[in-house]
């Protein structure tokens, strides 16, 4: 017996009982799963997220608001950025200390190539949601995101976590805040394969360098 036709005799004992008329829409499922595995504090939550974050080779910061701007003037000024192209919506006061005369801020407009985008130094986002027990931070192309490309292009990301409005244990519970009509990036650290030889190179499909900042309020 062949890999196909035992697959196929599964399938067709695990069905014995079911009648040929019946649709999947006329039988329950059952939805009892764990919504989030453990029971944490909103800080230990907040920590997993840090730790997942980490061992995904994402370099994580934390601060409060006041501290947000000097430290994204740091981050671009430590990668020797000399432009940053910015989402429509994303706050001014986040990059009130980056110095304009050094780092030139590009808007996120759709005049704006990939070719144009490569040549930028850096991007600065924020968030719609991340998700503690993956490590993962999803973006929605909201007006503090701006379009997919953007952060797809450039080699480096700094991405912005309201903590701990913006943080959740689990995917069903970030799935719920999602709008499924959105176009959403699901991101888990920079972006990386493997396909060649197995070697991992990072910086293919996405930024090389993944900074994400929890600005815990």
């Amino acid at each position: 017996m062949s890999s196909r036709d035992l697959v196929l005799a599964r399938v067709r004992r695990a069905l014995a009982d079911v009648p040929r008329t019946e649709r999947p829409s006329e039988a329950p499922v059952d939805r009892g799963y764990l919504r989030a595995h453990g029971d944490r504090t909103t800080a230990r939550t907040v920590d997993l997220l840090a730790e997942n974050l980490a061992d995904y080779r994402a370099i994580v910061h934390r601060t409060d608001p006041e501290g947000l701007p000097g430290l994204i003037a740091r981050l671009l000024d430590g990668r020797g950025a000399t432009s940053v192209v910015l989402p429509p919506g994303l706050p001014a006061e986040w990059l009130s200390a980056v110095d304009a005369q050094r780092v030139e801020r590009i808007a996120d407009t759709e005049e704006l190539t990939p070719h144009d985008l490569d040549a930028v130094s850096s991007v600065v986002t924020g968030c719609a949601v991340a998700v503690a027990e993956t490590g993962t931070v999803v973006l929605d192309a909201g007006p503090d995101q701006g379009r997919r490309r953007i952060t797809l292009v450039p080699d480096h990301h700094v991405c912005v976590i309201r903590v701990p409005e913006q943080v959740v244990d689990s995917v069903p519970q970030a799935l719920e805040r999602l709008a499924p009509g959105r176009p959403l990036t699901w991101i888990s650290g920079p972006s990386a394969t493997s396909d060649i030889e197995l070697d991992r190179v990072e910086g293919v499909h996405g930024p090389r360098t993944l900074e994400v900042v929890l600005v815990e309020s």
